[in-house]
């Protein structure tokens, strides 16, 4: 899967005239001979990575700004997941994240009308940027959930490829739509309620539905986040593990249950709000390999 290393031996220079030239990725052995400061593209470098290093297991960096060392892989099929997409290499992450997945996994297995879990993109084999799609999902420590209960968990490869989640929203993200359970509410219950985890993005009015709903505790509902375009899936990022000084974490977020925040949200999908005039600033171009903690050099190279 994914770009073969070794297979053409390029000098520097040959290397750096194809990429301007035709996009090619660089060899392995070119990026050993890189050093920090070459301005290559980053996800031209971990993009095309197919297998993970031998180093120990470090989420090195921020969640959009990193690499994964040691990272493992989520086994294609499961008891109660399978992951999907194959072609694209994504399913790798720290080890606590398969672990996670496969913890929640055995938890959809038990709600009424679901064998299990559908996963979709975690990281690469190294983490770091990707070629397509993703922000994050940099350090293995982010991984996306299907919110189709699985038809079954014996897809083929190629019906891996073709098959889609199912969208529950309506009206541009404000409302939760038919396909909305009580089953979906329970799993990101489960989820958000687990100490591993630091945030769940999801689409806005998802988060104003569960907090209609919730009864008893409500602590585990600061822990989703409204966000754009999370209306097929649910995104779950964990925090950094203890004694991991190369992970840098998130802020937590505000403290309450966040549900006047996801209300404004949805109040500004309804009735968006004026420009505010000033323009969006200069776009954020692809990340080099310069601006990656420098130990993303010796994971990418060994």
């Amino acid at each position: 899967m994914g770009y073969k290393f070794g297979l053409i031996a390029l000098a520097l220079t040959a290397l750096v005239a194809c990429k301007s030239e035709n996009g090619a990725p660089p060899t392995r052995a070119a990026v050993s001979t890189q050093t920090i400061d070459d301005p290559r593209v980053a996800k031209q470098v971990f993009g095309h990575i197919d297998a993970p290093n031998a180093g120990a297991s470090q989420a090195i960096g921020s969640y959009a700004r990193g690499c994964s060392s040691g990272a493992v892989e989520l086994a294609e099929n499961g008891p109660t997941w399978q992951a999907m997409r194959l072609s694209r290499n994504r399913n790798w992450a720290q080890p606590e994240m398969v672990e996670f997945v496969q913890d929640l996994s055995a938890y959809a297995a038990t709600l009424p009308g679901w064998e299990g879990l559908y996963v979709g993109d975690m990281s690469q084999p190294r983490g770091g940027p990707m070629l397509t799609g993703h922000a994050s999902h940099q350090i293995g420590l982010d991984a996306d959930i299907w919110l189709r209960a699985p038809d079954r968990l014996n897809l083929t490869v190629t019906e891996r490829e073709n098959i889609s989640s199912i969208r529950m929203d309506r009206t541009s993200g404000a409302y939760t739509n038919d396909n909305w359970t009580p089953q979906h509410e329970a799993l990101l219950r489960r989820a958000a309620s687990d100490p591993r985890v630091a945030r769940i993005f999801i689409f806005p009015g998802a988060k104003v539905e569960m907090c209609k709903n919730a009864t008893g505790d409500r602590s585990w509902l600061n822990k989703i986040r409204p966000w754009w375009g999370h209306n097929y899936h649910f995104h779950v990022r964990l925090n950094c593990q203890p004694g991991d000084p190369s992970c840098v974490p998130q802020d937590p977020p505000p403290a309450g249950d966040g549900c006047a925040d996801a209300q404004v949200w949805v109040d500004n999908i309804l009735n968006p709000p004026p420009p505010s005039g000033g323009g969006g600033g200069t776009p954020r171009g692809p990340l080099l390999m310069e601006q990656l903690p420098a130990t993303c050099q010796a994971v990418a190279a060994n």
